[in-house]
């Protein structure tokens, strides 16, 4: 297909990369130019001079940026300069609201949007293993899917505009259950003069296995942070998730617990780093 990445974070550019590998006809374009060239220097394609310029004639226009007012301004310039009947998809996490105005925004000019947030982080991404939640019209979706496929293990459609990210929401709010559990039981085991790597050996096999306990007990344990997904970003979309909560009547006390911990990591300077530093206001002198 011919195509189109905006946004070549610490997500966008692996995404992007691929899709280059899985044949696509790739333009891409980010704020940083030198990004934008480095990405064209790896993996070859295009470097649009703007967002609407790399856009320009593409089948299906790939987002990966910050947060629903950036999405709003990129798809303001991309949608126009896209093929008829193309499909904007958008791999931010943003609000299901916002979702569902670019949906309309993109139909009243002869284009569909996908909401397609991602999980799975950077790892995932350079992989070309992360989980896509996918929220629009189905024969939008199927017509996306195969590009969405290049960077994920597992894509599905939740349902109309907006279940994607909605969807999404639910995979932050099991997340910050799971790390916070992860940080109190560390704690709990240096406390009880435990041996954190013997516990894990322990319990890793049993009820108390997970993704986070795999890939983050040994780092938190060791104090490292500086990878992974950030603390803001994660503040960004718990705020997305209580909002939500807010329209729709969903008790989330843990949630909303464990996002006043995430603050307090911010104030301890932890912003960039990984959302596992819980652990470090559980242990800070």
């Amino acid at each position: 297909m011919k195509a189109a990445f905006i946004g070549l974070g610490v997500m966008g550019f692996p995404m992007a990369g691929h899709l280059a590998r899985a044949g696509h006809r790739m333009a891409v374009f980010n704020r940083s130019s030198q990004k934008t060239q480095r990405w064209v220097d790896t993996h070859g394609g295009r470097a649009g001079a703007t967002a609407a310029d790399a856009a320009a004639g593409a089948e299906v226009v790939f987002l990966c940026v910050g947060n629903d007012d950036d999405v709003r301004a990129v798809a303001g310039e991309v949608l126009p300069a896209m093929a008829p009947d193309a499909v904007l998809v958008d791999c931010t996490t943003t609000s299901a609201v916002l979702a569902r105005e670019m949906a309309a925004l993109a139909e009243s000019g002869g284009r569909a949007f996908v909401d397609a947030p991602v999980s799975g982080g950077q790892a995932g991404a350079e992989a070309g293993q992360l989980t896509v939640m996918c929220g629009g019209d189905p024969e939008a979706f199927e017509r996306a899917r195969p590009a969405i496929e290049a960077f994920a293990k597992a894509v599905r459609r939740m349902g109309g505009p907006g279940a994607g990210q909605l969807a999404k929401m639910v995979n932050q709010i099991c997340i910050a259950g799971v790390v916070q559990g992860l940080a109190e039981g560390l704690h709990f085991a240096r406390r009880a003069g435990l041996e954190p790597a013997e516990v894990y050996a322990a319990i890793s096999k049993g009820a108390a296995q997970s993704w986070q306990m795999d890939n983050r007990w040994a780092t938190m344990a060791e104090g490292k942070f500086d990878f992974g997904f950030a603390v803001d970003w994660m503040r960004k979309d718990l705020g997305l998730v209580l909002d939500e909560a807010g329209r729709n009547g969903a008790s989330l006390d843990m949630t909303r617990l464990v996002d006043g911990f995430y603050a307090e990591v911010q104030a301890m300077g932890g912003r960039r780093w990984d959302t596992s530093s819980l652990v470090a206001r559980l242990e800070k002198p």
